[in-house]
C-alpha cells in the first residue's frame, strides 16, 4: 500500500491520510521498543504514505513525544498533520518504575491532571519542547470523562468548562497556534456534552465506533456528520480483541465480548476475509470519519496493517454481519 496526495480527507483545512499512525508503541506500550526501531517506525509510515500522526504526553510519560519529534523534524512541516493531547501535566519524578501505566519503560516524569486554561496553555508549550517543533496542528483534550475519573469529573469538567480549558484552546485556535482541536478520549458520552457547550473541529474517539460496537453510531457519529466535527478513529481493533489476542479496554475480555467477536470472526472466515481487515475499513464509511489510527509495535505489523486497510473486501461481507446481528442496520459500510 501506498497513500498519495488524493487519498487524503480535507477536514478543517488540514489534509488527514485515511491511515495515520497512533504513536502509543513507541513510548513503550506494554512492550518495550529501542530509539533506534521506533525512528525506524515513523520513517517506514511516511514511506507508506502516512502523513497522520498522533501523540500524546502520556505515552510512555513524555518518550513518544520526544521520538516522534525527533523521527519528524528533517521532514517538511507542512507535509504531514501532527496531534497531541493536553489534559496532563508532566511532573518530574524519579521514583517511577517499569510497568506503570503500561509503560514498559517510561520517563522519569508522572502525569497530573490539569484542565484549566494555564494547564492547557502549559501544555500545549511543554509538547512543543519535547517535539522540537513550531507547532502541532491539533490539540486533543486527553482522557477527560466519568468513566475516567469516577467521582472526580465533575472538577475536571469544571475546569475545562468554567475554569477556560476550552478557552483557551479557542485562544490558541484564534492565534494560529493550532489549526484545530477537539476531545481525544474512550468514551462517546463525554463527547456528546462537549458538543453541548463549545464547537470541536475533531474527534479522536478510541474503540467506541468500531466493529466490535456501534453504540455511539447515532447519538454522536451522526451528530458530528451534522456538525461538521471531524472523527478519527483509534483503537480500531477495540485493545486487541479484534486483532487476536484477548485483550478488551486494556483489560482482559469479558466472555460476552469473546463470543461475540466469535461469531464476527466466523463470518469473516466464511467469505476468506481477515478479521483485522473488515475491523480497520469498517469505520471508514461513516461519513464523519477522517482517518484511522491504529498502532504498530514494528515495520511488519505497520505493513500487514497498511495491506489490511487496502485489501478489497466483498459487499456481502457487510450484509452478512448483519445477519448475524453484529452489526448495527444503521451503520454505513465501505463500498466493495
Amino acid at each position: 500500500m501506498e497513500i498519495n496526495d488524493t487519498d487524503a480527507r480535507h477536514a478543517k483545512g488540514l489534509p488527514f491520510t485515511p491511515l495515520g499512525l497512533g504513536c502509543a508503541q513507541l513510548g513503550g506500550l506494554y512492550e518495550p521498543m529501542a530509539e533506534a526501531d521506533a525512528l525506524a517506525l515513523v520513517d517506514a509510515a511516511w514511506d507508506l504514505g502516512i502523513r497522520y500522526f498522533d501523540t500524546a504526553p502520556y505515552y510512555g510519560f513524555t518518550l513518544s513525544e520526544r521520538r516522534l519529534g525527533a523521527a519528524l523534524r528533517a521532514r517538511p512541516r507542512d507535509a504531514c498533520v501532527i496531534s497531541t493531547k493536553v489534559g496532563r501535566l508532566m511532573w518530574p519524578d524519579a521514583n517511577v518504575r517499569p510497568g506503570e501505566c503500561g509503560w514498559a519503560a517510561p520517563l522519569p516524569f508522572r502525569p497530573h491532571y490539569d484542565y484549566t486554561h494555564d494547564g492547557i496553555l502549559r501544555s500545549h508549550e511543554d509538547s512543543l519542547q519535547r517535539l522540537g517543533l513550531d507547532r502541532v496542528d491539533i490539540l486533543y483534550v486527553h482522557d477527560i470523562g466519568r468513566v475516567t475519573h469516577g467521582e472526580r469529573h465533575a472538577h475536571y469538567w469544571k475546569q475545562l468548562t468554567e475554569g477556560g480549558g476550552f478557552r483557551a484552546l479557542e485562544q490558541l485556535r484564534a492565534e494560529g497556534a493550532i489549526k484545530a482541536f477537539g476531545l481525544g478520549v474512550n468514551e462517546w458520552e463525554v463527547v456528546a456534552d462537549a458538543l453541548d457547550v463549545c464547537t470541536l473541529d475533531c474527534v479522536l474517539l478510541a474503540g467506541r465506533y468500531t466493529l466490535l460496537e456501534q453504540a455511539s453510531l447515532a447519538p454522536l457519529m451522526d451528530r458530528c456528520a451534522r456538525a461538521g466535527t471531524a472523527v478519527v478513529i483509534g483503537g480500531p481493533f477495540n485493545s486487541g480483541i479484534l486483532a487476536g489476542t484477548n485483550k478488551f479496554n486494556y483489560e482482559d475480555a469479558p466472555a460476552a465480548v469473546v463470543e461475540r467477536v466469535r461469531t464476527i470472526a466466523a463470518v469473516c472466515r466464511e467469505f476468506d476475509v481477515p478479521l483485522q481487515a473488515a475491523a480497520l475499513q469498517f469505520p471508514m464509511a461513516h461519513p464523519a470519519v477522517v482517518s484511522c489510527i491504529p498502532g504498530a509495535q514494528n515495520i511488519a505489523q505497520l505493513r500487514q496493517n497498511a495491506h489490511w486497510f487496502d485489501q478489497p473486501l466483498p459487499a456481502s461481507l457487510w450484509a452478512a454481519l448483519r445477519q448475524a446481528g453484529v452489526l448495527d442496520p444503521n451503520a454505513p459500510v465501505p463500498a466493495a
